[in-house]
Protein backbone atom coordinates (compact mmCIF):
# COMPACT_ATOMS: atom_id res chain seq x y z
CA UNK A 1 0.00 0.00 0.00
CA UNK A 2 1.27 3.46 -0.83
CA UNK A 3 2.60 5.73 1.78
CA UNK A 4 -0.01 8.41 3.21
CA UNK A 5 0.83 12.12 2.92
CA UNK A 6 -0.40 12.73 6.71
CA UNK A 7 -0.44 16.54 8.05
CA UNK A 8 -1.48 17.61 11.27
CA UNK A 9 -1.71 21.15 13.29
CA UNK A 10 -1.44 22.23 16.56
CA UNK A 11 -5.13 21.05 18.07
CA UNK A 12 -6.70 24.59 19.18
CA UNK A 13 -7.50 25.13 23.04
CA UNK A 14 -11.36 25.53 23.79
CA UNK A 15 -10.90 27.80 26.63
CA UNK A 16 -11.96 30.90 23.78
CA UNK A 17 -12.94 31.09 19.92
CA UNK A 18 -11.21 31.11 16.90
CA UNK A 19 -9.05 33.85 15.98
CA UNK A 20 -7.24 35.04 12.55
CA UNK A 21 -3.83 33.03 13.98
CA UNK A 22 -5.97 29.86 14.16
CA UNK A 23 -7.43 30.44 11.20
CA UNK A 24 -4.11 31.02 8.68
CA UNK A 25 -2.29 27.70 10.88
CA UNK A 26 -5.49 25.55 9.33
CA UNK A 27 -5.74 27.50 6.07
CA UNK A 28 -2.00 26.61 5.59
CA UNK A 29 -2.45 22.77 6.68
CA UNK A 30 -5.19 22.85 4.41
CA UNK A 31 -3.44 24.41 1.32
CA UNK A 32 -0.47 21.84 1.58
CA UNK A 33 -2.53 18.86 1.98
CA UNK A 34 -4.63 19.90 -1.12
CA UNK A 35 -1.30 20.59 -3.10
CA UNK A 36 -0.74 16.76 -2.34
CA UNK A 37 -3.69 15.65 -3.29
CA UNK A 38 -3.44 17.66 -6.49
CA UNK A 39 -0.19 15.46 -7.24
CA UNK A 40 -2.22 12.05 -7.00
CA UNK A 41 -1.06 11.37 -3.73
CA UNK A 42 -3.51 10.11 -0.30
CA UNK A 43 -3.48 12.24 1.93
CA UNK A 44 -4.73 12.26 5.80
CA UNK A 45 -4.82 15.46 7.35
CA UNK A 46 -6.08 15.95 10.97
CA UNK A 47 -6.85 18.69 13.18
CA UNK A 48 -9.37 19.12 16.29
CA UNK A 49 -9.55 20.51 20.07
CA UNK A 50 -7.67 20.14 22.92
CA UNK A 51 -10.89 20.08 25.21
CA UNK A 52 -8.97 19.51 28.75
CA UNK A 53 -7.36 21.91 31.45
CA UNK A 54 -7.66 24.18 34.88
CA UNK A 55 -8.78 27.35 32.56
CA UNK A 56 -11.01 25.55 30.40
CA UNK A 57 -12.27 24.51 34.10
CA UNK A 58 -12.34 27.65 35.53
CA UNK A 59 -13.89 29.39 32.42
CA UNK A 60 -16.74 26.86 32.31
CA UNK A 61 -17.48 27.81 36.26
CA UNK A 62 -17.53 31.36 35.26
CA UNK A 63 -19.80 30.42 32.57
CA UNK A 64 -22.20 28.41 34.82
CA UNK A 65 -21.88 25.85 32.82
CA UNK A 66 -20.21 22.02 33.40
CA UNK A 67 -16.99 21.99 31.27
CA UNK A 68 -18.35 19.17 28.92
CA UNK A 69 -21.13 21.82 27.96
CA UNK A 70 -18.99 24.82 27.68
CA UNK A 71 -16.24 23.06 25.56
CA UNK A 72 -18.81 21.82 23.14
CA UNK A 73 -20.02 25.32 22.71
CA UNK A 74 -16.78 26.34 21.75
CA UNK A 75 -15.68 23.05 19.45
CA UNK A 76 -18.46 23.99 17.34
CA UNK A 77 -17.50 27.54 16.79
CA UNK A 78 -14.08 25.93 15.65
CA UNK A 79 -16.08 23.33 13.54
CA UNK A 80 -18.56 26.15 11.44
CA UNK A 81 -15.43 28.20 10.72
CA UNK A 82 -13.44 25.52 9.07
CA UNK A 83 -16.51 24.76 6.87
CA UNK A 84 -16.81 28.52 6.24
CA UNK A 85 -12.74 28.52 4.91
CA UNK A 86 -13.14 25.25 3.14
CA UNK A 87 -10.48 23.33 5.05
CA UNK A 88 -10.78 19.72 4.03
CA UNK A 89 -10.24 17.62 6.69
CA UNK A 90 -10.01 13.90 7.56
CA UNK A 91 -10.23 13.20 10.69
CA UNK A 92 -11.22 15.19 13.72
CA UNK A 93 -9.91 15.34 16.93
CA UNK A 94 -11.73 15.84 20.14
CA UNK A 95 -9.35 15.41 23.59
CA UNK A 96 -12.92 14.34 25.68
CA UNK A 97 -13.28 11.08 23.26
CA UNK A 98 -13.20 7.83 24.54
CA UNK A 99 -10.47 6.59 21.69
CA UNK A 100 -8.11 9.25 22.56
CA UNK A 101 -8.74 8.59 26.21
CA UNK A 102 -7.75 4.70 25.46
CA UNK A 103 -4.76 5.24 24.12
CA UNK A 104 -3.57 8.30 26.78
CA UNK A 105 -4.12 6.01 29.50
CA UNK A 106 -2.45 2.57 27.42
CA UNK A 107 0.58 5.14 26.82
CA UNK A 108 0.67 6.37 30.63
CA UNK A 109 0.03 2.68 31.88
CA UNK A 110 3.27 1.43 30.08
CA UNK A 111 5.31 4.24 31.19
CA UNK A 112 4.42 3.84 34.50
CA UNK A 113 5.25 -0.13 34.46
CA UNK A 114 8.38 0.43 32.72
CA UNK A 115 9.68 2.98 35.63
CA UNK A 116 9.76 6.39 33.45
CA UNK A 117 6.62 7.78 35.36
CA UNK A 118 7.56 7.96 39.37
CA UNK A 119 5.80 9.86 42.18
CA UNK A 120 7.20 12.93 43.82
CA UNK A 121 6.79 16.11 46.14
CA UNK A 122 7.40 19.41 44.87
CA UNK A 123 7.12 22.91 46.31
CA UNK A 124 7.58 25.86 44.77
CA UNK A 125 6.19 28.87 42.70
CA UNK A 126 3.24 28.03 40.57
CA UNK A 127 2.05 29.92 37.43
CA UNK A 128 -1.73 30.08 37.74
CA UNK A 129 -2.04 31.62 34.25
CA UNK A 130 0.59 28.75 32.33
CA UNK A 131 -0.32 25.79 35.23
CA UNK A 132 2.98 25.18 35.89
CA UNK A 133 6.24 25.60 38.69
CA UNK A 134 8.38 27.95 37.62
CA UNK A 135 12.67 27.99 38.69
CA UNK A 136 14.92 30.64 38.75
CA UNK A 137 15.56 30.29 35.15
CA UNK A 138 12.05 31.84 34.66
CA UNK A 139 12.40 35.03 36.97
CA UNK A 140 14.00 38.51 35.22
CA UNK A 141 16.85 40.13 35.67
CA UNK A 142 15.25 41.96 38.91
CA UNK A 143 14.72 38.58 40.38
CA UNK A 144 10.87 38.74 40.37
CA UNK A 145 9.01 36.58 37.47
CA UNK A 146 7.20 38.57 34.24
CA UNK A 147 4.03 39.70 34.09
CA UNK A 148 3.50 36.93 30.96
CA UNK A 149 3.11 34.37 33.85
CA UNK A 150 0.11 35.88 35.58
CA UNK A 151 -0.75 35.18 39.35
CA UNK A 152 2.09 33.42 40.70
CA UNK A 153 2.03 31.80 43.92
CA UNK A 154 3.90 28.93 46.19
CA UNK A 155 2.41 25.91 46.43
CA UNK A 156 3.63 22.65 47.81
CA UNK A 157 2.29 19.58 45.76
CA UNK A 158 2.83 15.74 45.08
CA UNK A 159 2.24 15.13 41.48
CA UNK A 160 3.79 12.43 39.13
CA UNK A 161 6.65 13.13 36.96
CA UNK A 162 7.90 12.05 33.67
CA UNK A 163 11.62 10.83 33.04
CA UNK A 164 12.40 13.16 30.64
CA UNK A 165 16.03 14.59 31.61
CA UNK A 166 16.80 10.94 30.93
CA UNK A 167 16.48 11.44 27.23
CA UNK A 168 18.26 14.95 26.71
CA UNK A 169 21.17 12.95 24.68
CA UNK A 170 18.85 11.29 22.75
CA UNK A 171 17.30 14.08 21.29
CA UNK A 172 20.49 16.22 20.67
CA UNK A 173 21.88 13.05 18.84
CA UNK A 174 18.30 12.86 16.84
CA UNK A 175 18.24 17.12 16.15
CA UNK A 176 22.52 16.77 15.15
CA UNK A 177 21.60 13.80 12.79
CA UNK A 178 18.24 15.32 11.22
CA UNK A 179 19.10 18.38 9.56
CA UNK A 180 15.25 19.00 8.28
CA UNK A 181 13.50 17.88 11.68
CA UNK A 182 12.22 21.37 11.98
CA UNK A 183 11.61 24.20 9.43
CA UNK A 184 12.45 26.77 9.02
CA UNK A 185 16.18 26.08 10.23
CA UNK A 186 16.79 28.58 12.35
CA UNK A 187 13.66 27.04 14.50
CA UNK A 188 15.85 23.92 14.91
CA UNK A 189 18.69 25.75 15.88
CA UNK A 190 16.44 27.66 18.75
CA UNK A 191 15.06 24.37 19.50
CA UNK A 192 18.35 22.62 19.71
CA UNK A 193 19.72 25.63 22.36
CA UNK A 194 16.73 24.89 24.61
CA UNK A 195 17.45 20.93 24.64
CA UNK A 196 21.01 21.79 25.85
CA UNK A 197 19.04 23.43 29.16
CA UNK A 198 17.19 20.58 29.98
CA UNK A 199 17.89 19.67 33.84
CA UNK A 200 14.77 18.41 35.20
CA UNK A 201 11.83 16.04 34.73
CA UNK A 202 8.27 16.63 33.69
CA UNK A 203 5.46 17.08 36.15
CA UNK A 204 2.90 15.18 34.12
CA UNK A 205 -0.29 15.31 36.95
CA UNK A 206 -2.49 17.18 38.92
CA UNK A 207 -4.77 16.23 42.29
CA UNK A 208 -8.14 16.08 41.44
CA UNK A 209 -8.59 17.97 44.72
CA UNK A 210 -7.97 21.18 42.21
CA UNK A 211 -8.66 19.63 38.72
CA UNK A 212 -10.86 16.71 37.63
CA UNK A 213 -11.60 17.74 34.28
CA UNK A 214 -9.15 15.56 32.53
CA UNK A 215 -8.14 12.12 31.90
CA UNK A 216 -7.28 9.87 35.00
CA UNK A 217 -4.36 8.13 35.44
CA UNK A 218 -4.90 4.61 34.89
CA UNK A 219 -2.60 3.73 38.23
CA UNK A 220 -3.70 6.30 40.40
CA UNK A 221 -7.44 7.26 40.32
CA UNK A 222 -6.63 10.26 42.45
CA UNK A 223 -5.26 12.17 39.40
CA UNK A 224 -5.54 13.16 36.30
CA UNK A 225 -2.67 13.72 33.70
CA UNK A 226 -1.67 17.26 32.89
CA UNK A 227 -1.57 18.61 29.04
CA UNK A 228 1.59 17.01 28.04
CA UNK A 229 0.65 13.54 27.68
CA UNK A 230 -3.19 14.42 26.78
CA UNK A 231 -3.12 17.04 24.28
CA UNK A 232 0.04 15.91 22.51
CA UNK A 233 -1.05 12.40 21.88
CA UNK A 234 -3.90 13.37 19.48
CA UNK A 235 -1.35 13.30 16.84
CA UNK A 236 -1.31 8.91 17.05
CA UNK A 237 -4.45 8.70 18.97
CA UNK A 238 -6.74 9.78 16.01
CA UNK A 239 -4.23 7.95 13.64
CA UNK A 240 -5.16 4.83 14.86
CA UNK A 241 -1.83 3.74 17.04
CA UNK A 242 -2.34 1.04 19.23
CA UNK A 243 -1.02 1.42 22.85
CA UNK A 244 -0.10 -2.47 23.76
CA UNK A 245 2.08 -2.63 20.79
CA UNK A 246 5.43 -1.60 22.25
CA UNK A 247 7.50 -2.43 18.95
CA UNK A 248 6.02 0.56 16.55
CA UNK A 249 6.84 -1.38 14.14
CA UNK A 250 4.08 -3.66 15.02
CA UNK A 251 1.46 -1.49 14.38
CA UNK A 252 -1.54 -1.66 12.02
CA UNK A 253 0.01 -0.95 8.91
CA UNK A 254 -3.55 1.86 9.03
CA UNK A 255 -1.30 3.61 11.49
CA UNK A 256 1.96 2.76 9.99
CA UNK A 257 1.04 3.71 6.40
CA UNK A 258 0.14 7.33 8.13
CA UNK A 259 2.73 8.27 10.44
CA UNK A 260 5.13 9.90 10.56
CA UNK A 261 3.37 13.45 10.01
CA UNK A 262 4.41 16.85 8.63
CA UNK A 263 3.30 18.74 11.53
CA UNK A 264 1.97 22.59 11.57
CA UNK A 265 2.80 24.51 14.61
CA UNK A 266 2.94 27.64 15.94
CA UNK A 267 6.33 29.04 17.03
CA UNK A 268 5.08 29.45 20.41
CA UNK A 269 4.81 25.78 20.72
CA UNK A 270 7.44 24.61 19.26
CA UNK A 271 9.46 25.31 22.30
CA UNK A 272 9.15 23.02 24.92
CA UNK A 273 5.52 21.27 23.99
CA UNK A 274 6.53 19.81 20.64
CA UNK A 275 9.91 20.05 19.82
CA UNK A 276 10.91 18.88 23.30
CA UNK A 277 7.98 17.08 25.24
CA UNK A 278 6.49 15.66 22.38
CA UNK A 279 9.42 14.12 20.47
CA UNK A 280 10.76 12.28 23.74
CA UNK A 281 7.45 11.44 24.56
CA UNK A 282 7.72 8.97 20.79
CA UNK A 283 11.33 8.05 21.60
CA UNK A 284 10.19 6.67 25.27
CA UNK A 285 7.42 4.56 24.04
CA UNK A 286 9.90 3.19 21.04
CA UNK A 287 9.16 5.29 17.96
CA UNK A 288 12.41 5.11 16.12
CA UNK A 289 14.30 8.02 14.60
CA UNK A 290 13.06 7.45 11.19
CA UNK A 291 9.33 7.67 12.78
CA UNK A 292 9.95 11.04 14.09
CA UNK A 293 7.44 13.96 13.15
CA UNK A 294 8.28 16.68 11.20
CA UNK A 295 7.83 20.10 12.36
CA UNK A 296 6.84 23.31 10.26
CA UNK A 297 6.75 25.74 12.46
CA UNK A 298 4.93 29.02 11.20
CA UNK A 299 4.88 32.47 13.44
CA UNK A 300 2.57 34.74 14.34
CA UNK A 301 -0.05 37.37 12.78
CA UNK A 302 1.00 40.61 15.08
CA UNK A 303 -0.97 44.02 15.12
CA UNK A 304 0.61 46.80 14.57
CA UNK A 305 3.97 45.03 15.32
CA UNK A 306 2.29 43.24 18.77
CA UNK A 307 1.21 39.40 19.28
CA UNK A 308 -2.90 39.08 19.45
CA UNK A 309 -4.28 38.62 22.51
CA UNK A 310 -7.67 38.48 24.09
CA UNK A 311 -5.89 40.52 27.34
CA UNK A 312 -4.45 43.24 25.06
CA UNK A 313 -8.03 43.45 22.80
CA UNK A 314 -6.73 43.02 19.72
CA UNK A 315 -8.11 39.99 18.25
CA UNK A 316 -8.87 39.78 14.39
CA UNK A 317 -12.22 37.42 13.88
CA UNK A 318 -11.63 35.44 10.68
CA UNK A 319 -15.60 34.91 10.87
CA UNK A 320 -16.34 38.77 10.63
CA UNK A 321 -13.55 38.69 7.35
CA UNK A 322 -14.97 35.72 5.79
CA UNK A 323 -18.62 36.98 5.74
CA UNK A 324 -17.15 40.64 4.57
CA UNK A 325 -14.83 39.39 2.20
CA UNK A 326 -15.61 35.63 0.88
CA UNK A 327 -13.88 32.92 2.20
CA UNK A 328 -11.39 33.31 -0.85
CA UNK A 329 -10.41 37.01 -0.03
CA UNK A 330 -9.20 35.48 3.28
CA UNK A 331 -7.24 32.44 2.41
CA UNK A 332 -5.60 34.56 -0.45
CA UNK A 333 -4.25 37.16 1.62
CA UNK A 334 -3.17 34.67 5.14
CA UNK A 335 -1.03 32.77 2.62
CA UNK A 336 0.23 35.22 0.29
CA UNK A 337 1.01 38.13 2.74
CA UNK A 338 3.00 36.14 5.32
CA UNK A 339 6.11 34.04 4.34
CA UNK A 340 5.82 30.47 6.08
CA UNK A 341 8.04 30.85 9.27
CA UNK A 342 8.12 34.51 9.89
CA UNK A 343 5.71 36.91 11.62
CA UNK A 344 4.07 39.24 9.84
CA UNK A 345 1.41 42.00 10.59
CA UNK A 346 -2.27 41.73 10.00
CA UNK A 347 -4.22 44.60 8.36
CA UNK A 348 -7.73 44.69 6.98
CA UNK A 349 -6.67 47.53 4.51
CA UNK A 350 -3.57 45.37 2.54
CA UNK A 351 -6.21 42.03 2.73
CA UNK A 352 -8.04 44.50 0.53
CA UNK A 353 -5.21 46.08 -1.44
CA UNK A 354 -3.89 42.69 -2.53
CA UNK A 355 -7.29 41.32 -2.97
CA UNK A 356 -8.28 44.12 -5.99
CA UNK A 357 -4.61 43.83 -7.03
CA UNK A 358 -4.09 40.66 -7.91
CA UNK A 359 -7.37 38.79 -7.67
CA UNK A 360 -10.16 41.84 -9.15
CA UNK A 361 -7.48 43.54 -11.53
CA UNK A 362 -5.37 40.89 -12.69
CA UNK A 363 -6.91 37.42 -12.28
CA UNK A 364 -10.43 38.44 -12.45
CA UNK A 365 -9.63 41.05 -15.58
CA UNK A 366 -8.05 38.32 -17.42
CA UNK A 367 -10.73 35.77 -17.00
CA UNK A 368 -13.39 38.13 -17.98
CA UNK A 369 -11.45 39.50 -20.92
CA UNK A 370 -10.66 36.29 -22.34
CA UNK A 371 -14.27 34.93 -21.98
CA UNK A 372 -16.07 38.11 -23.14
CA UNK A 373 -13.33 38.52 -26.34
CA UNK A 374 -14.03 34.62 -27.40
CA UNK A 375 -17.69 35.21 -27.47
CA UNK A 376 -18.00 38.36 -28.72
CA UNK A 377 -15.56 37.46 -31.83
CA UNK A 378 -15.78 33.67 -31.74
CA UNK A 379 -19.06 32.87 -30.86
CA UNK A 380 -17.32 31.54 -27.29
CA UNK A 381 -15.14 28.83 -29.03
CA UNK A 382 -11.72 28.96 -29.12
CA UNK A 383 -9.32 26.69 -31.63
CA UNK A 384 -5.86 25.81 -31.54
CA UNK A 385 -3.17 27.08 -34.78
CA UNK A 386 0.69 27.29 -34.34
CA UNK A 387 2.54 30.10 -33.18
CA UNK A 388 4.47 31.02 -30.19
CA UNK A 389 4.01 33.65 -27.53
CA UNK A 390 5.07 34.48 -23.93
CA UNK A 391 2.53 32.60 -21.91
CA UNK A 392 3.48 29.49 -23.90
CA UNK A 393 6.91 30.20 -23.36
CA UNK A 394 6.35 30.31 -19.83
CA UNK A 395 4.20 28.21 -18.35
CA UNK A 396 6.31 25.14 -17.94
CA UNK A 397 9.03 27.28 -16.21
CA UNK A 398 5.43 28.45 -13.82
CA UNK A 399 5.01 24.90 -12.89
CA UNK A 400 8.30 24.24 -12.10
CA UNK A 401 8.81 26.88 -9.70
CA UNK A 402 5.27 26.61 -8.46
CA UNK A 403 6.35 23.04 -7.32
CA UNK A 404 9.47 23.92 -5.80
CA UNK A 405 7.72 26.50 -3.78
CA UNK A 406 5.56 24.10 -2.43
CA UNK A 407 8.16 21.67 -1.43
CA UNK A 408 9.77 24.37 0.32
CA UNK A 409 6.31 25.16 2.43
CA UNK A 410 7.08 28.72 0.21
CA UNK A 411 3.11 29.14 -0.78
CA UNK A 412 3.91 32.79 -0.58
CA UNK A 413 6.40 31.90 -3.15
CA UNK A 414 3.84 29.72 -5.16
CA UNK A 415 1.46 32.83 -5.38
CA UNK A 416 4.09 35.15 -6.54
CA UNK A 417 4.75 33.03 -9.27
CA UNK A 418 1.51 32.45 -10.50
CA UNK A 419 0.54 36.55 -10.33
CA UNK A 420 3.56 37.07 -12.26
CA UNK A 421 1.87 34.54 -14.92
CA UNK A 422 -1.01 35.86 -14.64
CA UNK A 423 0.27 39.61 -15.35
CA UNK A 424 2.50 38.39 -18.36
CA UNK A 425 -0.98 36.94 -19.71
CA UNK A 426 -2.79 40.28 -19.18
CA UNK A 427 0.44 41.86 -20.95
CA UNK A 428 0.06 39.60 -23.66
CA UNK A 429 -3.33 41.00 -24.51
CA UNK A 430 -2.54 44.68 -24.68
CA UNK A 431 0.43 43.62 -27.06
CA UNK A 432 -1.37 41.07 -29.13
CA UNK A 433 -4.53 43.52 -29.15
CA UNK A 434 -7.22 41.18 -30.16
CA UNK A 435 -9.83 43.99 -31.06
CA UNK A 436 -7.42 45.01 -33.79
CA UNK A 437 -6.68 41.24 -35.33
CA UNK A 438 -10.44 41.30 -35.83
CA UNK A 439 -10.31 43.78 -37.97
CA UNK A 440 -8.19 42.20 -40.51
CA UNK A 441 -9.85 39.07 -41.81
CA UNK A 442 -6.18 38.11 -42.93
CA UNK A 443 -4.92 38.02 -39.94
CA UNK A 444 -8.13 35.41 -38.36
CA UNK A 445 -5.13 32.39 -37.44
CA UNK A 446 -3.64 34.95 -35.27
CA UNK A 447 -6.49 35.97 -33.22
CA UNK A 448 -7.41 32.20 -32.83
CA UNK A 449 -3.88 31.54 -31.38
CA UNK A 450 -4.36 34.22 -28.77
CA UNK A 451 -7.46 33.43 -27.77
CA UNK A 452 -6.43 30.00 -27.48
CA UNK A 453 -3.12 31.02 -25.58
CA UNK A 454 -5.19 33.09 -22.89
CA UNK A 455 -7.76 30.19 -22.58
CA UNK A 456 -4.92 27.18 -21.87
CA UNK A 457 -3.24 30.11 -19.55
CA UNK A 458 -6.51 30.30 -17.57
CA UNK A 459 -6.93 26.69 -17.13
CA UNK A 460 -3.37 26.13 -15.83
CA UNK A 461 -3.87 29.00 -13.81
CA UNK A 462 -7.24 27.30 -12.82
CA UNK A 463 -5.44 24.09 -12.00
CA UNK A 464 -2.56 25.37 -9.86
CA UNK A 465 -4.50 28.00 -7.57
CA UNK A 466 -6.94 25.20 -6.69
CA UNK A 467 -5.00 23.98 -3.23
CA UNK A 468 -4.94 27.91 -2.49
CA UNK A 469 -8.46 29.18 -3.62
CA UNK A 470 -10.40 26.20 -4.14
CA UNK A 471 -13.95 27.91 -4.79
CA UNK A 472 -12.70 30.65 -7.06
CA UNK A 473 -10.73 27.30 -9.30
CA UNK A 474 -13.95 25.74 -9.31
CA UNK A 475 -15.71 28.53 -10.99
CA UNK A 476 -12.99 29.23 -13.19
CA UNK A 477 -13.43 26.09 -14.51
CA UNK A 478 -17.50 26.03 -14.62
CA UNK A 479 -16.98 29.21 -16.36
CA UNK A 480 -14.48 27.57 -19.01
CA UNK A 481 -16.80 24.46 -19.33
CA UNK A 482 -13.75 22.46 -17.99
CA UNK A 483 -14.70 19.53 -15.41
CA UNK A 484 -13.10 20.86 -12.18
CA UNK A 485 -11.35 17.31 -11.18
CA UNK A 486 -7.87 17.93 -11.85
CA UNK A 487 -4.64 16.64 -10.88
CA UNK A 488 -1.18 18.52 -11.40
CA UNK A 489 0.14 16.70 -14.45
CA UNK A 490 -2.76 18.95 -15.78
CA UNK A 491 -1.15 22.10 -15.03
CA UNK A 492 1.15 21.06 -18.59
CA UNK A 493 0.63 23.07 -21.42
CA UNK A 494 -1.22 21.65 -24.34
CA UNK A 495 -4.69 20.26 -22.05
CA UNK A 496 -6.86 21.89 -24.00
CA UNK A 497 -9.20 20.60 -26.96
CA UNK A 498 -8.24 21.51 -30.41
CA UNK A 499 -11.54 23.21 -30.76
CA UNK A 500 -13.30 24.06 -27.26
CA UNK A 501 -16.66 25.96 -26.20
CA UNK A 502 -16.10 27.93 -23.72
CA UNK A 503 -18.75 29.09 -20.87
CA UNK A 504 -20.52 31.87 -20.21
CA UNK A 505 -18.23 35.03 -18.30
CA UNK A 506 -19.69 35.97 -14.78
CA UNK A 507 -17.12 38.48 -12.84
CA UNK A 508 -15.48 36.32 -10.20
CA UNK A 509 -13.66 38.88 -7.83
CA UNK A 510 -15.04 42.18 -8.03
CA UNK A 511 -13.20 44.74 -6.84
CA UNK A 512 -13.89 45.41 -3.46
CA UNK A 513 -14.62 49.55 -2.43
CA UNK A 514 -13.18 51.32 -0.16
Amino acid sequence: MPKTFFITTAIDYTNSPPHVGHAYEKVLADVIARYHRLKGESVFFLTGVDQHGQKVQQSATKAGLPPAEFVKGITQKFIDLWKKLDVQYDEWAETISDRHKKVVQGILQRLFDEGQIYKDKQAGYYSVRQEQFLTDKERGPDGQFGPEWGPVEFREEENYYFKLSQHKDWLLSYLDGRKDAVIPQFRQAELRNAVERISADLCISRPKSRLDWGIELPFDKDFVTYVWFDALTNYISFADYDPSKSNTEHQTSNFLDKWPALQIIGKDVLVPAHGIYWLIMLHAIGFPDNRMPQLLVHGWWNVSGAKMSKSVGNIVDPVVLADKYSADALRYYLMSDMATGQDADFSEERLIERYNADLANSLGNLLNRTLNMAHRYRDGVVTKTRGDSPPAAQAGDLLHAYERAFERFEIHGAIARLMEFTTTCNTYIEMSAPWKLVKEPSRAEALDYVLFVLAESLRIIGVLISPILPQSSREIFHQMNIRDECKLSDASWGGLPNRHHLGVPTPLFPRIEL
